[in-house]
């Protein structure tokens, strides 16, 4: 069988395509700080941890709760997700409202890049979902998509000052049953949402549920990513 040099390039040119493909495919990666590269045609994640991880421990020990394994939460969070998971480890000490800022600015700084507000999803535990709801709050008419695990109490998450907490876009909140922090109802039932979704899950482990990667939560986190972060 001949070729003549039309086809061959023809068949050159649709490798190049496939092979740049694949190499995109392959670009997405785990970032432990903010990317100085943002690609605007890629998703992206970002994870915030809960409190006994701010220092320099990557798996600090709770007497009541055990290990929090944030270097395998990452790892399984991120696992064939097809997304840029963003996941500092924060500083201990520093006030709250400094890093709800520092989340604002980072998520503003994907969508100056050209990241499509849907493409984005904030995701928070305990101290790191309070984080995120905040933020997420302050950044309600942008259309981005948030997870909140284990922060509400009586349905809602209250603030000490100012108006109540309003979320926007499509909003996750998954909680354990033997916790004592729970559903996020109330605070669904007064944002202005593009979808509600909420998982109960129930390990009897209480808020240590969330201090490894358990399927009983990380399945429905990335299962909902998938479908709302396009």
């Amino acid at each position: 069988m001949r070729f003549s040099t039309q086809a061959f390039g023809a068949l050159a040119t649709c490798a190049f395509l496939a092979f740049s493909g694949v190499a995109k495919s392959q670009a997405v990666q785990i970032y432990e700080q903010f990317p100085s590269d943002i690609h605007a045609s890629e998703r992206y994640v970002i994870f915030s941890h809960g409190l006994i991880a701010e220092g320099d421990d990557p798996k600090p020990v709770s007497p009541q709760y055990g290990v929090y394994d944030f270097p395998r939460i990452k790892d399984s969070l991120f696992k064939n997700g097809g997304f840029n998971l963003i996941a500092v480890q924060r500083k201990k000490g520093v006030e709250l409202e400094n890093h709800v800022n520092q989340l604002e600015s980072w998520v503003h700084r994907l969508l100056a890049a050209g990241v499509k507000p849907s493409r984005v999803t904030l995701v928070g535990f305990s101290r790191g979902g309070q984080i995120t709801a905040l933020a997420s709050g302050h950044l309600a008419t942008e259309g981005i998509n948030t997870a909140i695990l284990a922060i509400c109490s009586d349905g809602d998450f209250a603030v000490d000052s100012g108006p109540a907490i309003v979320l926007g876009g499509n909003f996750l909140s998954i909680y354990e049953t033997s916790d004592a922090l729970g559903s996020c109802s109330k605070l669904a039932e007064r944002s202005h949402l593009g979808s509600f979704k909420e998982v109960a899950i129930s390990t009897g482990k209480a808020h240590g549920a969330f201090f490894e990667p358990r399927p009983e939560w990380i399945d429905p986190l990335k299962a909902w990513i998938a479908k709302t972060n396009r």
